[in-house]
């Protein structure tokens, strides 16, 4: 009886301790893509990996640093932006959104990012930008071409632009700037 007390306890504190929550999310229209997310509420990261064949991609949400990091599988890139709050729920909220969709398997957010990017106009992460967007980002980019993404209105027709974020919670349009 007493050692089913101490597991029960410990059981009770390593949750409360634990820095680490992940999600298996998949999105509600297609079978095909599934995703993963872990949050890390002690550093506030958020690492997403979505599955979809040729559209596979791998996000970081860096919540400290205030950065948000794409890599696209298809395009051989990584898409970084300045994270707008207005624009993209806090951590806690996407957690608690990532609980509902994997408990209930029917939530599904209204959240999506349309952003854009100059095809053409890449760099390569240097020492200064590292310290910057943090380790997390860099070691998801590094050694790919990087582009600067910003925030714009959805597009009507959204050919070329590639799906990434969090299946059922944040939806994330990157598209190439039109001329």
């Amino acid at each position: 009886m007493r050692l089913a007390a101490v597991l029960v306890l410990l059981g009770v504190f390593w949750t409360q301790a634990s820095a680490l929550d992940t999600y298996s999310l998949r999105e509600p229209e297609s079978g095909y893509v599934t995703g993963t997310m872990t949050v890390d509420n002690e550093n506030k990261i958020a690492d997403v990996h979505v599955r979809s064949g040729l559209y596979s991609s791998d996000t970081i949400f860096d919540y400290s640093r205030g950065y948000i990091a794409t890599r696209l599988f298809s395009r051989n890139a990584c898409f970084i932006m300045k994270m707008n709050r207005e624009e993209i729920p806090e951590l806690e909220e996407m957690g608690r959104q990532a609980f509902e969709r994997q408990a209930m398997k029917k939530v599904y957010s209204p959240y999506n990012v349309w952003v854009q990017f100059q095809p053409g106009n890449s760099m390569f992460g240097r020492a200064r930008d590292w310290l910057v967007y943090g380790r997390p980002i860099e070691q998801l980019c590094s050694g790919l071409p990087l582009y600067q993404l910003e925030s714009t209105s959805a597009r009507a027709d959204d050919n070329g632009c590639a799906s990434a974020g969090i299946p059922s919670i944040l939806g994330m349009k990157i598209c190439e700037r039109m001329n």
